[in-house]
């Protein structure tokens, strides 16, 4: 088939994604010209072109801060708390979802268990400050049993607690369909022979089940490697106040308030793009370690 004759053929096929071509161009690649500004005194009113060169300053500026350390350091603590326990939560839940052999009890709970996933941030706030406030449903539970109300939501003590629980009851049941379907890989009769050897449920769980699933487990743990700074932007804007800035302010939070609250553009920029760097360091890393520990390429 000569070149002529295939594009004849395939046009249609190369027609239908001219739309995403241009979706990424326009909305990906094209606003990374503003990059320039983390390296400038960016002014809207002299635009990219003449706002004055200054180098590094910005980055300089932004190390030097003296809650520098406290930002980083809670962007790490929530986002690797999230990924270790929705991971190891996950593995749990599907464990029993697996073991479960009443089909209407097992549906009911995946459905009860998925739910959260798919409600955005601003719902599940106002849920939870009605819920956590001084007078919500959990301190007056916490009243009828003689314990005294806490500041769930404007306490460093118990804010990034909160925020980490909160961020595991809505991600964790998304997160066991992966395994849910690794464990369908498993061939019934292992399980079939080790009970007529006289193995038990937990023992065949430990030696047939998750030896068959930790290939997907370590993929899923090397992959999520890239997410170590993304702590939950939409879930703490909603969430935290500047009484919990000691403990629940991340790099997402610093830039919104810096660049969009404060109009210091330029400083903004200069963060985002040493998070970006990172995180790109980091992803890199993870797809190394899927590659070298799972087998997992994307080409």
């Amino acid at each position: 088939m000569t070149l002529q004759q295939y594009l004849r053929r395939a046009w249609p096929l190369y027609v239908m994604i001219v739309p995403g071509i241009v979706f990424v161009l326009l909305f990906r690649y094209y606003p990374m010209y503003g990059v320039v500004i983390a390296f400038q005194d960016f002014s809207p009113a002299k635009g990219f072109l003449n706002s004055p060169w200054i180098g590094w300053a910005n980055f300089e500026f932004f190390f030097s801060l003296p809650y520098f350390g406290r930002i980083f350091g809670n962007t790490l603590i929530i986002s690797v708390s999230k990924i270790v326990l929705d991971q190891v939560g996950a593995i749990i839940l599907a464990l029993l979802l697996n073991e479960a052999r009443h089909l209407f009890f097992r549906r009911s709970i995946q459905t009860l268990i998925y739910l959260p996933h798919f409600l955005s941030w601003i719902v599940l706030g106002g849920i939870l400050l009605d819920i956590l406030s001084v007078r919500g449903i959990l301190n007056q539970g916490l009243g009828l049993i003689g314990i005294e109300s806490q500041l769930f939501l404007g306490s460093n003590d118990w804010f990034r607690g909160t925020v980490i629980a909160s961020g595991f009851w809505k991600n964790v049941g998304f997160s066991t369909i992966v395994y849910l379907a690794a464990l369908t890989a498993i061939n019934p009769v292992l399980h079939e022979a080790a009970a007529i050897d006289g193995a038990g449920r937990f023992r065949r769980i430990w030696h047939i089940t998750l030896p068959g699933i930790r290939p997907t487990i370590v993929l899923l743990a090397a992959l999520s490697l890239g997410d170590v700074l993304q702590a939950g932007f939409e879930q703490i804007l909603t969430l935290y106040n500047p009484a919990v800035y000691r403990t629940g302010d991340i790099i997402d939070t610093y830039v919104y308030r810096t660049g969009l609250i404060s109009a210091q553009y330029s400083l903004a920029g200069a963060v985002g793009l040493f998070k970006s760097f990172i995180g790109f360091i980091l992803i890199v890393i993870s797809y190394w370690l899927a590659d070298r520990y799972a087998g997992y390429r994307i080409l």
